[in-house]
């Protein structure tokens, strides 16, 4: 089996990219042969409201690589990235991470906000933490939202990462038979821990993408964040986070008590951070994650997750037993509370359940399924 991977040459370790090299890896060590394929070269060099439009003719720069691409058996691409070569007889594949979709309708205007978070925003840009309440325009996330629908109309095979995506998708109009859910896999050294060294005293913990403009931090749920934090003063609060937003870090680290801002950290780092956090909480205040790699690798650590219900968290975490979900500050609140009043002991039956939990997102296991999906096409497509 021959696969051409498309995607952006961009080494973040997180994201589509991460999940791209992990999968690479894996299919090549049971025989299958991979190969990315990335565009060099922006196409136009366009203002803001046309970066939706600029992003979408990136990847037609990978034309010149036709003849390359299709003497494989299929493509692969993130959401709209393989849009060059749905005309041809290659098989595709678009795997969506998330939706724009349904980024645009998870972020408010800051005025449609509960008043209490809303005054989170105005202090932030107040102290020039933030520029402006409200993105500048959502025109290009539009273009891009656009782009990806019809790609996931045309494309042989569409792979979801949770049910939330799927669930998106067949609202697009996508055929529930061509929809397949392959979780995420996060890589192998986020389980070589054996022990848990259970916390005494447990802390606040955040761990994933913040963004910088209005829009990401929106999305991130970067107001609810700090919300939680205010609420338990007392207790130590680390925010292990990717931002190229210095001043928002910086007033975090000053502005709120017994706090960390851990700015853009090798994620290789990250678990011996987490070493003597086990049994500590893992907040994930999302408005909509497709899957939230946050969430499993904070769960793999021994972290007790309160998150809202976004990407996979709905399908795997039991209410009480290794974890709990929250539909509201209020409810989110409750259960740090309930945690941080825990013995130890009673921590650390949370934080194991967690742990195994997350060992079900092991690459292996995920590597095996994508192939699944792969020889299902290739059979129909040969029949």
């Amino acid at each position: 089996m021959k696969i051409a991977f498309i995607h952006q040459d961009k080494k973040l370790g997180t994201g589509a990219h991460f999940i791209n090299d992990i999968m690479a890896s894996r299919l090549r060590e049971v025989g299958v042969r991979v190969k990315n394929f990335y565009p060099k070269n922006p196409l136009l060099d366009a203002p803001l409201h046309l970066k939706g439009i600029s992003n979408i003719l990136f990847f037609y720069a990978l034309l010149e690589h036709k003849d390359e691409v299709l003497k494989y058996d299929l493509i692969q691409g993130t959401t709209y990235t393989p849009l060059a070569f749905l005309p041809f007889s290659i098989p595709v594949v678009s795997h969506f991470g998330s939706t724009s979709w349904g980024f645009l309708k998870a972020v408010p205007l800051a005025k449609y906000m509960e008043p209490p978070l809303r005054n989170i925003w105005v202090t932030l840009k107040n102290d020039r933490a933030i520029r402006e309440l409200n993105g500048r325009t959502r025109r290009s996330l539009h273009d891009v939202a656009e782009i990806e629908k019809f790609v996931a109309l045309r494309a042989e095979a569409v792979i979801a990462t949770s049910e939330i995506v799927k669930r998106d998708l067949l609202e697009a109009g996508v055929s529930p038979e061509k929809v397949h859910v392959v979780p995420n896999a996060i890589e192998d050294y986020w389980f070589k821990r054996d022990a848990l060294a259970i916390c005494e005293k447990p802390s606040l913990v955040f761990l994933g993408r913040i963004g910088a403009d209005a829009f990401t931090l929106k999305l991130k749920g970067m107001d609810r964040l700090i919300d939680y934090y205010r609420s338990f003063p007392s207790f130590e609060k680390h925010t292990i986070g990717m931002t190229t937003n210095k001043a928002l870090a910086d007033w975090c680290d000053h502005r709120l008590q017994n706090h960390h801002f851990y700015a853009n950290l090798k994620k290789e780092r990250i678990p011996e951070l987490l070493s003597d956090k086990a049994g500590s909480v893992l907040l994930i205040t999302s408005r909509y994650e497709g899957f939230s790699l946050s969430l499993i690798e904070g769960m793999s650590q021994g972290l007790i997750p309160v998150t809202y219900p976004v990407g996979i968290a709905p399908e795997i975490i039991q209410q009480g037993k290794n974890g709990f979900l929250a539909s509201s500050q209020k409810e989110g609140k409750k259960a740090i509370e309930h945690i941080l009043g825990l013995s130890a002991g009673q921590r650390r039956l949370l934080a194991a359940a967690a742990r195994d939990t997350a060992r079900r997102f092991d690459s292996k296991t995920i590597s095996g399924r994508l192939l699944a999906v792969y020889d299902r096409m290739l059979k129909k497509q040969s029949t």
